[in-house]
């Protein structure tokens, strides 16, 4: 198994590109199972989590074409000869329920593993199977498998009124919706940008859907859609990773192809903490203002509030801050996995619930480490970059799912990182 080395203490200086957004990207796939036509999106992220999605859209007779060095995909779903999304592809990762919805719509049944993915909560699938009830989706789960017919083979519009945001709920409505007969109105929808984007490439694609961006979405569905060709937003995480990595090293590093106001109250969070944020030719300049960053406290919220899958990424910017941080979960229930890590590089730490308390020091220690998850692993990886002497990062095959060649980016901004063949 592989891990990564990274002797810290050298602030970042240089340029970094960030890459197209996993999470719109993995919803827009799933899209292609709408039309017979070709879906073509480009700026696709090289992720590991792309191609789990790309094999299981081939597990069903989906034809995926990788094109430009894998930042191009092709996918064609004119000879889709399956409707059953099998367990050993689905259990790598909780966005193959998206396929689910969009199946739906287009074949009238689907048989769909329950997902696996990141063990940051159960994340119960329930809101999505209620929703698609709403849409005349007849649904039983037998053997660890969601068996879904619709008794017309057209779902029906209807009003889903959802108990709290949910991101991935929304994309699987907006996915079944498109071809639904009739009117569906979302209420209480995820306003992220990664559901505005699936909403825009679906709209390119011919299906009418309003407001999304809003907690109030409609959709008018339609009776057939048309391929496309689409450039998926940046990566509104990777880009936050990155400006952390910056600031917790003191650095001064140029971001290119994103933008700031993908990452809503995060950025005024990172001015308060005394980090500075400039624009300069279609870029972003990060540095520090202050020899240590600020202790701020944070609390997780969805879009536009401070995001959770940043929570760890900035955890680990505060334990190296001046004062005391407290960064309170409230999306997820086991997102603190990274705590005991950060600890043994000499974090200072007390959680209560669903909040870490933060004292934040000079330095830490580098140690070696192990990921626990995604956005874990990343923390683990900032918390080195800034920590002195040798951190060892094991089981991190995690970071491929949702960074794309991050020893390469930072090491061409002057970090001490390499990764170790196992």
């Amino acid at each position: 198994m592989d891990s990564i080395k990274i002797i810290g203490g050298q602030p970042l200086r240089g340029t970094i590109s960030i890459a197209g957004a996993k999470n719109a990207c993995l919803a827009l796939m799933p899209a292609a199972l709408l039309t017979c036509q070709p879906l073509i999106l480009r700026n696709v992220p090289r992720l590991s989590d792309v191609v789990t999605m790309g094999n299981l859209l081939q597990s069903i007779g989906v034809e995926v074409k990788t094109l430009n060095n894998g930042q191009v995909l092709a996918i064609s779903s004119r000879d889709m000869n399956q409707h059953r999304a099998d367990y050993n592809i689905v259990r790598k990762m909780r966005a193959s329920i998206l396929v689910l919805g969009a199946l739906l719509a287009r074949l009238g049944q689907a048989i769909v593993s329950l997902p696996g993915g990141c063990a940051i909560g159960a994340r119960p699938v329930n809101l999505h199977l209620e929703a698609l009830t709403k849409l005349g989706a007849n649904i039983d789960i037998k053997n660890g498998y969601i068996h879904a017919t619709v008794n017309s083979r057209r779902l029906h519009g209807a009003v889903i009124e959802l108990p709290f945001v949910s991101v991935g709920v929304t994309k699987n409505i907006l996915l079944a919706a498109t071809l639904a007969k009739g009117t569906t109105e979302i209420r209480n929808a995820a306003l992220e940008p990664e559901v505005v984007d699936l909403a825009h490439c679906l709209n390119e694609m011919g299906a009418s859907i309003f407001n999304a961006g809003t907690s109030t979405i409609e959709i008018e569905g339609v009776d057939s859609l048309y391929g496309t060709m689409h450039t998926i937003i940046p990566d509104r995480i990777e880009t936050g990773t990155y400006i952390l990595a910056a600031a917790i090293t003191g650095g001064d590093v140029r971001i290119e192809n994103s933008w700031t106001s993908l990452l809503g109250s995060f950025i005024e969070t990172l001015a308060a903490a005394g980090v500075q944020i400039t624009f300069e030719n279609f870029g972003i300049r990060v540095r520090r203002s202050e020899e240590r960053l600020q202790a701020v406290d944070v609390v997780t919220q969805p879009y536009p509030g401070f995001p959770t899958d940043l929570q760890a990424q900035m955890m680990a910017a505060m334990t190296v801050a001046k004062g005391v941080s407290r960064l309170e979960e409230r999306i997820f229930e086991n997102r603190f996995m990274h705590v005991p890590e950060l600890m043994r590089m000499g974090a200072a730490i007390n959680i209560s619930g669903n909040t870490a308390e933060v004292m934040g020091m000079k330095k830490l220690r580098g140690a070696p480490v192990m990921a626990t998850d995604l956005r874990a692993s990343v923390s683990l990886i900032l918390a080195g970059l800034a920590a002195e002497g040798l951190t060892t990062i094991n089981r991190i095959y995690h970071l491929d799912r949702g960074y794309e060649c991050i020893e390469e980016k930072l090491s061409s901004c002057g970090a001490n990182i390499e990764r170790v063949r196992l």
